[in-house]
Formats: C-alpha cells, structure tokens, sequence
C-alpha cells in the first residue's frame, strides 16, 4: 500500500516543490536587484521565511480541488483521461503564477510594490490598457510572452516526466486512495490556512518592514492579486483593517477638526453636513477646474523640483499658490473624488467607481447645478475610462464632452487626443457656455503626460541635464520628462488664450494635478510623492504664496467660498480663505493611511498599531518618534469616516435628508 500511495501522491509533491522553488528564485532575484532596501542580511532571512509561508499557502489554494478529485478518480476506468487533465491543471496554473513574476519587476518600477488591486482596476479597460502596453511598454511584453513561450514548452514536457507511468499503474486501492486523500487534504489545508491560530495567514501576519516594498516581496504576486480581489468585497469597512472606533467618536473627531463649532453641524442624518457662508459677497462667479494627469511637485522648480513647468512657475507667481499641497491618491480617480467631492481618501476604491455613489453622491457639480449653473466635464479620451462617464452624469454633470466630440484632433494617442486639442475644444466650449448667460462649471482632465507619453513631435525641447542628474534618469523617465514640458507648454498656451476670451471675466480658475507620476520609496507612505502643485487664477485674491499644510480636499471648499457660493455640503475641507484653520493632510498609500498636521504623522496600517513620525517638509523625510496618540486618534476617524459616510449614505446631496440618528453605535468587524 505504501508504494501504492506514494505513486498516486508524487505528481503532486514533485509540482509543489518545482513551484515554490521556482516563487523562491523569483523572491530571492527581486531581493537582490532592491538589495540596497535591506538594512540587515536578518531582514533577507525573515524575508526568505515569511515568503515561504505565503508560498504554500498559495499552493494549498490551488492544488487543493485537484487534490480532492484525485486519489478518487484514479480507482476509475477513467484515471488515463484524469492525468491528462491533471497535466493541463499543473501547466495552467504554473504558467499564471509565472506571468505574474515576470509582470512584477515592470510593476515594481512602476508603482513601488508588486501587483495588486491597481491591476485589476485596469482589467475592464482592454483597449486603453493594449494600446498602453503597445506603445510603452511594448519590449516587456515581448519579453514576458516569449519567456512564457521558451517555459511553457519545457514545461510541457517536464510536467509529462511529473505525471509519469508509475502513477497511471499505481493500481489505486480504497485504502490507498483513501489514505492519499486524507493526508493530500490535509496538508494542502493546512498550507492554504498558513497557520494554526484564530485567524489564516494575511499579508499583516507576514508584513515585517516600515517599506512597503520589502513588505509587498514577502508576497507572491499571484497571492497579492488574489488578496486585492478578495478585498474588494469588503472594501467598504475600513474598520477590518486599521481598528475599531465608536461612530459617535469618528462624527465628534471628524467635525472637530473642521475647525466649525458642534452646533454648526444639525443634521441628524448627515453628520458632517454644514452651510458656510462664502468670503466673496457678490455675483456668483464662473468655474474652470483643470486637473493635470500625473504632475508631482517635484517637476516644478517654484515647488524644489526640477525645471520643467516654466508655465506652471509662471502661473504660481500670478495667483494663490500652494506651498505644501497634498494629493489624497496615487491614481486619477481618487484626485477627481478629492477635487471634485471634497471626500476623504478610504483603502476602497474610490468614489467613482463604487456603486452606491453613482447617484445622489455629493459634488461641487450637484451643488452648483442646483444654483442653476451649467456643469460640463471634457475629457480627450474616452469617459468612459474608470467609470467617470457615469459617475459625472450620475451627480451633477449635465454635459459630457469627450474624444469623439474633439473637432479636428491633429494628434491622437493611446489616451486620445493631445492637450493642444483638449484645450482647443475647452476654449469652444467655453465660449458657448459664457454666451449662454448662464453661470458655468467645466472640469477639464489632461491625458498627455499619461504612460506611454506620446506627445506630438517638433514642440518640446528637453531640457539641459547635468551629468550626475542623467545618471538618475532612464530611457522611459526622459520620456515622462518631455510628456511633462509638453502639457506645460500646452497648459501655458491655453491660459494665455483664455486671458483674451470673453469667459475669462468673472470665471475663477484652478491648476491642480491629480496626483504624483509615482509614488515610490522605503516609508510607509512616501509623503515626498503625494506633493503636487495647485495654483487658483483670476480669484478675488491677490498673487501670493500659501506654505500653510494643505490638503485636495480643501480645495472644493475653497474655491466656492471665492465663487460667492455658499457651501452646504458634506464636505469636511477647509475653507482656505480662513486664516485660523487647522493645517491637515491625509494620503491613502495601498493599504496605508497617513494623516499629517503641524505636529506629526500617523501612519495605520491593517490589523498593526499606528505608528507615529515627524516630517521635515524641507528635506522631505520622515522620522520616527515617539507614539502621538492623540494624532493616531484623529487619523482613525478620519480613515474610518469615508467606509462609513459611503456606507450609510452620509455623503448624499443636502435636499435627501433621512431622519436617522447615527450616532452610538460602532464601528465593528
């Protein structure tokens, strides 16, 4: 019966072992090329340990439905056609965990950490992702396929020499077969579980480092994907991961830190709802709001970057710029669900592409159409894109202009159109929503300086590099590089043409970018990189620079209070114009939340205790201090207040009051 047993549990304990060798050398060769972010040759140890635990893990969750059939199907007629089959499972799922090592190294570069949630998101998306992987990445591609191709080919062969000849004779008994199954089973569960405490393994049992990027490669990517799908089912709690806090607690804390008095909030059924009243007293004035596709503070020389946005520079020395702004994301959408909502980043989704806010969410658009102003988002690719198209129409946006409204476009992308041509259509539109006499919102999004960075050709002149900063600098950074002075340049242009337009009279516009271009690094949350330029034009303000610590989610509030807008809203942003508000900014990193104020940061991570550090804005490091609890407190309830505004409906417009009290209760698992 041993002999017997032992052939019908070989296919399985040969594949396990090339498998988790095969994730091992890839761990190891991903260690070695990051080599330089490990303190200690322990940390590598730890890391080899941690790494080998989620590796089995992940073999107990895929092999353990063919565990099951097998020892049973292999007392049938049928055990020939099973081992084929068996094959084809073994060469299917080695072939997927290895395209998502192949893919990781690309990743990394990319975003800072292996693959997770942020590859999904871009999954219903095929033609902006193919054409994206084409043009900019088009030798990764190459290389990952034919790899897979080389491989899978020896593989087949190999796998033939796995499901050998000694198995399809095994002559399986009941007892033998019964045998194979208990202990298949139970070791695979056992590994699937990864221990044998409360709870099974998850990325928090393995995390060991203040940098999320060692924290991520003691990760398998298959794993790490798997883990961001299963979360986005519970998306919603942010409790599961950071801790609990009583609902009256998160409301108090919240509301405190807007700097507005308790009785200024008197809704029962929307806890953060509040009327403030505008600092321009006057005739509402008009709204353009330009958010810039992936434009860090650190390309702008008036910011301490580099010399890239002589435009921008300009425009910071011509209206209200911001020293110290700080974006809430490192993805498009969640700046647009910052600029346009004013809501609080969450380790969910954002806002955008979440179901329940589809309609009746807050934005400035629902708002001011409500005061009769026309509202118009123009985009020059595809609406569609990260759900925007519905999102807009769903909560205030009357009109959507898009790439297939672009009149004669002479350079088209892999995101659509060029910022020379999304800005001559905003000055069309523009003009037509200033000869409606009506007051007017327009939201332009810019796609240009998007990976793969195609820009038209004869415009932009790269700028001189010393040698030690060419040294920095790849190929595909050069090439963010010239994407940047393009939409600059682009940017410039148009702002000067917009001077000379009619619609330039009482319309306040705002410069933003929606996030870093990357957002990489060894802290938790790499602070340096959620820095990003914003500048307000043509406001009753006079040109000044603002060094205050703020946040996006000030600016919505702030540019209605210029507007002569009254904000009632659920927003919990600063009003800006206010000389005595507290200085804040709170950044979701993956699954990390950093809260800033003039005292320090709290950084939560999932299921660890909050860690606390100073951060020095000139050098742009953080540094670990003692524990501020009071701060970790306030950057709970600000982490926990978006799952739970989103969740009941707290955030909905202020004409859909429920009479609900929301208070004592708790924020739970």
């Amino acid at each position: 019966m041993f002999k017997t047993t032992l052939n019908l549990l070989r296919p399985f304990i040969l594949f396990a072992m090339i498998l988790v060798l095969t994730l091992f050398i890839s761990r190891m060769g991903l260690a070695i090329w990051k080599i330089d972010r490990f303190d200690s040759f322990t940390s590598i140890l730890t890391l080899v340990l941690h790494g080998f635990r989620i590796d089995l893990s992940v073999l107990g969750y895929l092999l353990l439905i063919p565990a099951i059939l097998h020892p049973w199907l292999m007392m049938t007629k049928y055990h020939k056609t099973w081992l084929k089959i068996l094959k084809g499972i073994f060469f299917f799922i080695f072939i997927c965990v290895l395209f998502f090592e192949l893919a990781t190294p690309a990743f990394i570069n990319e975003y800072g950490f292996r693959p997770n949630r942020l590859f999904i998101e871009y999954l219903p998306y095929p033609n902006e992702v193919f054409n994206m992987l084409i043009n900019g990445h088009l030798l990764t591609l190459i290389t990952v396929l034919l790899l897979l191709s080389i491989i899978g080919k020896y593989l087949w062969s190999f796998l033939s020499n796995v499901i050998s000849n000694k198995t399809s004779q095994s002559s399986a008994t009941l007892m033998s077969s019964s045998f194979s199954f208990v202990l298949l089973v139970l070791v695979l569960a056992l590994c699937a579980r990864g221990t044998v405490g409360h709870r099974p393994i998850n990325p928090s049992l393995v995390y060991f480092s203040t940098d999320p990027l060692i924290n991520s490669l003691t990760l398998n990517s298959i794993y790490s994907v798997a883990h961001a799908f299963k979360q986005l089912g519970d998306e919603k709690n942010a409790s599961k991961l950071y801790g609990n806090m009583t609902t009256e607690k998160v409301i108090k804390l919240v509301q405190q830190e807007t700097g507005l008095l308790p009785q200024d909030f008197s809704s029962k059924s929307l806890p953060s709802l509040t009327s403030r009243l505008p600092a321009y007293q006057g005739k509402p004035k008009n709204l353009v709001i330009i958010l810039e596709e992936s434009l860090g503070a650190q390309f702008v020389s008036s910011l301490g970057g580099l010399s890239l946005t002589p435009e921008i520079d300009k425009l910071n020395s011509e209206g209200w710029a911001f020293k110290n702004l700080y974006a809430t994301g490192t993805r498009s959408v969640r700046g647009i669900e910052a600029v346009i909502t004013g809501f609080t980043p969450t380790p969910a989704r954002a806002v955008v592409k979440l179901d329940k806010s589809q309609t009746g969410f807050f934005t400035i658009a629902s708002l001011l159409a409500k005061q009769n102003y026309s509202t118009q988002f123009i985009y020059g690719g595809e609406s569609h894109f990260d759900n925007m198209k519905s999102f807009f129409l769903g909560n205030g946006f009357s009109d959507i202009v898009d790439f297939k409204d672009i009149q004669n476009p002479q350079f088209v992308g892999s995101w659509g159109v060029c910022d020379d041509d999304l800005f001559n259509q905003a000055d069309i539109e523009l003009t037509k929503l200033h000869n409606s006499n009506k007051p007017f919102f327009s939201f332009i999004f810019s796609s240009s300086n998007h990976d793969p960075f195609e820009i038209p050709d004869g415009i932009v002149t790269p700028i001189h590099y010393t040698s030690e900063q060419l040294s920095q600098f790849n190929e595909k950074e050069l090439s963010r590089h010239k994407a940047i002075q393009y939409a600059d340049y682009a940017l410039g242009k148009f702002i000067a043409k917009a001077k000379q337009q009619p619609y330039w009279q009482d319309t306040i516009f705002l410069v933003v970018a929606d996030h870093d271009a990357r957002a990489l690094g060894n802290d938790l949350v790499p602070i340096k990189n959620f820095h990003i330029p914003g500048v307000i034009l043509n406001s009753p303000k006079q040109p000044f620079l603002d060094t205050r610590i703020v946040s996006q989610i000030d600016l919505a509030p702030t540019l209605l209070s210029l507007m002569g807008v009254t904000n009632y809203s659920p927003m919990l942003g600063h009003d800006l114009n206010k000389t005595d508000i507290s200085e804040r900014a709170m950044m979701q990193y993956a699954d990390n939340f950093a809260y800033m104020n003039k005292s320090g940061v709290s950084i939560l991570q999932p299921q660890k205790q909050p860690l606390s550090f100073n951060y020095d804005l000139k050098e742009q490091r953080l540094m670990p201090v003692e524990h501020n609890k009071a701060l970790s407190e306030v950057a709970l309830a600000h982490a926990l207040w978006g799952s739970l505004a989103y969740e009941n409906q707290w955030y909905a417009m202020p004409n859909e009051l429920i009479d609900a009290d929301p208070t004592n209760k708790v924020v739970s698992n």
